[in-house]
């Protein structure tokens, strides 16, 4: 009798919760969990908790050898020009048997068969409103792009290295029933006047999880996917609609050099952006079906 499949996930929040749930009963499934709080949680999803923290190498000894499958969704951390925690995950994985020589085919039996990582589609940086796909050149304006550049790069390089099948998905803006800019539509934020608006992307947290699962079954070996759905919405559109969607005044429409005054400079980094991004390859290579095709969709169900 052939054993399960091992996953591991890193980066068990929501989207790794939702992979979790997809997963578990068909597969024996891990995630690296950082405290005792979000062991016992991913013990009752029937999860199997490895207690670590990508940022202490040290505590990441268990993880070699634990999957065939790796669900890389950690983000960088919030500094530096390099993804350390990428780099110290890689290193775990590979890390090579302690006892005696290594012998002819040990190390390629600890690692996995293949992981998949989400990035960004920040990496893009700013296209002007263009329609784009994955053979525009990345292009990263900001420190947090350049550092998902630099992870997206160290994965590719590692799996050619060892023989790991590698799969990067380009993510947008995540929302979901939780994740929708109502606390900001409340305190009567901002967005920028039609003319200077860009244009922004998105996905719903549940597809993205399903993308994840469908590049474990379907991913080409070194393919970029972007996962976005069909809306295209220029930002100030979107936070109409959501406010909309829940009886709340639309935001004020300010010029952008009030935005810049006005805004921190995080938040006005996503309005420094436009690009309009095609999802063919998602569809075709990895035959996804969004469940959400755009953010509509789902406002309709919110209003119902």
């Amino acid at each position: 009798m052939r054993s399960p499949i091992r996953i591991l996930i890193i980066g068990f929040g929501d989207v790794g919760e939702r992979v979790a749930r997809l997963l578990v009963g068909r597969y024996c499934v891990s995630a690296l969990v950082r405290n005792a709080g979000r062991a016992r949680h991913a013990r009752s999803l029937g999860v199997n908790a490895i207690r670590g923290d990508l940022d202490r190498p040290d505590s990441l000894r268990k993880l070699a050898g634990q999957a065939d499958v790796v669900f890389h969704f950690a983000p960088p951390a919030g500094d530096g020009i390099y993804d350390k925690r990428t780099r110290h995950l890689l290193a775990a994985l590979a890390r090579q048997p302690t006892t005696g020589a290594l012998r002819a085919g040990m190390l390629s039996q600890r690692l996995p068969r293949r992981l998949v990582y989400i990035s960004t589609t920040g990496v893009y940086g700013d296209c002007g409103g263009e329609w784009i796909d994955e053979s525009r050149p990345v292009k990263p304006a900001t420190a947090r792009a350049r550092r998902r550049v630099d992870a997206e790069r160290e994965l590719h390089r590692w799996g050619r290295r060892l023989g790991v099948m590698v799969s990067v998905l380009r993510a947008p803006g995540i929302y979901a029933a939780d994740r929708l800019p109502v606390e900001r539509l409340r305190k009567g934020s901002a967005a920028l006047v039609a003319e200077e608006d860009v244009f922004t992307n998105h996905i719903h947290a549940e597809d993205l999880a399903r993308a994840a699962v469908a590049a474990m079954r379907r991913g080409r070996n070194g393919r970029v996917y972007n996962v976005v759905d069909d809306s295209a919405l220029a930002m100030g559109a979107y936070f109409d609609r959501v406010a909309d969607a829940f009886g709340l005044p639309r935001p004020p429409r300010v010029t952008r050099a009030d935005a810049a005054a006005r805004l921190s400079p995080v938040l006005f980094s996503f309005m420094e952006e436009s690009r309009r991004i095609g999802n063919q390859r998602l569809k075709r290579e990895l035959r996804f079906k969004l469940v959400y095709a755009t953010v509509d969709e789902f406002l309709q169900q919110i209003r119902r």
